[in-house]
């Protein structure tokens, strides 16, 4: 499980492309201190199992279905990336709760720059907008944020300084993919509600 508050700006330093799959080398000094094969990393808001690690570099593979469902795909050698290692048991909750299990993506539409942050409206797969609601949280690139306005088809976001130096969201630009990850209660709630009614 993961929080959504990103540790570091890491960087894609090799891509290898697979028949069914495809094989990351990232760099990311922070996340990989003390990483040991099999440990998660979540990347971009996807959780990544470590396959090989070596100084401050780690490998991660990525099958077929992830990168169907991510924007993970649209990585190349040189690509920025928000990295995250998995909440300890007992550690501050700073964001949300995050799995690191992508819902679907969105697509940058607008930024509106103020002088102290920016909103970012982001567009929102049909199926998800229920899960979505003013206040509420969401995860974009594995950052956890807060919902400043949510319509049938897109949401906004309000940036500060931090989040736009310090991710991947200070650098994407209308048109750019993001990876999404709704609230996992909202999920759940439905489920257990939907079950309820069937019983009636």
């Amino acid at each position: 499980m993961f929080t959504g508050i990103v540790e570091e700006l890491g960087e894609i330093t090799a891509v290898e492309t697979l028949d069914d799959a495809c094989r990351f080398r990232l760099r990311g000094p922070v996340v990989t201190e003390g990483a040991r094969h099999g440990d998660s990393i979540a990347v971009n808001g996807v959780c990544l199992t470590v396959v090989d690690h070596e100084g401050d570099e780690f490998t991660a593979d990525v099958m077929a279905e992830t990168l169907n469902r991510s924007s993970l795909g649209a990585l190349t050698t040189g690509s920025r990336v928000n990295l995250e290692r998995p909440t300890a048991v007992g550690a501050r909750l700073g964001g949300h709760i995050v799995q690191g299990h992508v819902d679907g993506t969105g697509e940058i539409l607008e930024r509106t720059p103020s002088e102290h942050w920016e909103l970012v409206k982001v567009s929102l797969p049909a199926g998800l907008a229920r899960y979505v609601v003013e206040k509420g949280s969401i995860t974009v690139d594995g950052i956890s944020l807060t919902v400043v306005d949510a319509g049938p088809d897109f949401f906004i976001v309000s940036l500060i300084p931090t989040t736009l130096a310090l991710t991947t969201l200070g650098l994407k630009q209308p048109g750019d993919p993001v990876n999404l990850e709704v609230d996992i209660v909202a999920k759940y709630v439905e489920r257990l509600l939907t079950a309820q009614g069937g019983t009636r």
